[in-house]
């Protein structure tokens, strides 16, 4: 994905950069990849449960269903997973103006970019629909966005997050990787990063912390709300301060 030229600001390099994920991190989008898969499925003649799509969110569409065709749901004959994956993608671009950020992504984000903090987003979504998703987000514009197109393998490999991490200048494992799913979190121990969840995707807290997570928060206002705990500066609170 192309992202605008970086503008020239001093970046904290004693501190780790941050890789966020994008649906369910940043954009609650979830539930609507959830039911648009179902959509395309269904008008394929293939009936899956939804509990079990959602499940797998945060996978390639291939990955998730060559894994769901495995199990012996049941389907036509010949299966073309590349169109089925591009029908759920033209439906959920219908979805994509109705949605709304996750509560803090805004205030999360420009915290990050006050403090000189580096960060960027990576995710499994194509191009095209990660272009539309930032339209809801005021990121900044230092911050790099990394799509499922950049890189050959989607998560669970850490393919994209390393993609992102080198695209900081920084080494992947002086990262933290901000997730909503365990594929996101498997990725993450993968490469010696350090990951945290977010529950705002569905996903238990004892699924993220069984999948490798460090800290599990609510949603990004949450976690900023403990960034401290990340070993990262935190907001000073109203009517605090702390010179001296």
């Amino acid at each position: 994905m192309t992202t605008p030229p970086s503008r020239k600001r001093r970046h904290r390099t004693d501190l780790p950069a941050v890789l966020f994920d994008l649906d369910g991190t940043l954009m609650d989008s979830v539930y609507q990849h959830v039911t648009t898969f179902s959509e395309a499925l269904n008008s394929s003649g293939i009936v899956i449960p939804q509990w079990k799509i959602h499940r797998r969110v945060g996978m390639s569409g291939k990955a998730f269903l060559q894994e769901l065709f495995r199990e012996g749901v049941s389907r036509p004959q010949k299966v073309d997973l590349a169109e089925l994956e591009e029908k759920h993608n033209r439906l959920f671009a219908r979805t994509i103006p109705q949605l709304k950020l996750l509560p803090g992504t805004n205030e999360l984000l420009a915290h990050l970019s006050k403090n000189g903090i580096r960060a960027a987003i990576a995710t499994t979504g194509g191009t095209e629909a990660t272009e539309s998703l930032l339209k809801h987000i005021k990121l900044p514009k230092e911050f790099p966005v990394l799509t499922g197109d950049d890189v050959k393998k989607a998560k669970p490999s850490p393919d994209v997050f390393a993609a992102a991490a080198k695209r900081l200048s920084v080494s992947i494992k002086d990262c933290i990787i901000v997730g909503d799913s365990v594929w996101d979190l498997l990725a993450a121990g993968r490469t010696n990063a350090l990951g945290v969840g977010l529950l705002s995707g569905g996903s238990s807290q004892a699924e993220l912390e069984g999948a490798g997570a460090f800290r599990v928060y609510d949603d990004p206002a949450d976690l900023l709300q403990h960034i401290e705990q990340l070993g990262l500066p935190g907001q000073e609170p109203e009517g605090v301060s702390s010179s001296r």
